[in-house]
């Protein structure tokens, strides 16, 4: 569950159908039409070589722990200690989110262990893609 007072994303035409994924439970990311290569965040454009030319499709939401840090101090819609995330998608791209259903110590979150992803509604409007340990462990 989660803390109240935590401020809300606020989806744009970019990002409305990432937003909208996770509503539904799904993970939604774009890959270039180019390169072939996926990426996040949302944008219109490819990364990697500014075209237009891309799609969006289902990501596997498995990914595994790139780096964090343990946070202590009291923040609005937070409840200490919580991890601030890198998590690195199995689909290549890196994204900031928190480790959830774990214990908030350097012992439980090892770098390179196996995530996947736990939507997690904040409202009736917006669910957040965080994180937790994957079944079946490393």
């Amino acid at each position: 569950m989660l803390a109240p007072g935590r401020a809300k994303p606020k989806p744009t035409p970019e990002t409305k159908h990432f937003w909208d994924g996770c509503k539904q439970g799904k993970l939604l990311l774009q890959r270039c039409g180019d390169t072939g290569k996926a990426y996040f965040p949302p944008r219109p454009f490819s990364p990697y070589t500014g075209t237009r030319n891309v799609s969006v499709f289902e990501a596997s939401g498995r990914a595994t722990l790139h780096s964090y840090v343990i946070h202590h101090r009291p923040v609005p819609g937070f409840t200490p200690p919580y991890a601030i995330a890198v998590v690195e998608l199995e689909e290549g791209p890196r994204m900031m989110t928190n480790i959830v259903e774990c214990e908030q110590t350097p012992e439980a979150l090892q770098l390179d262990m196996r995530l996947e992803i736990a939507f997690t509604p904040m409202d009736e409007e917006i669910t957040l893609p965080l994180f937790r340990p994957a079944k079946g462990g490393r």
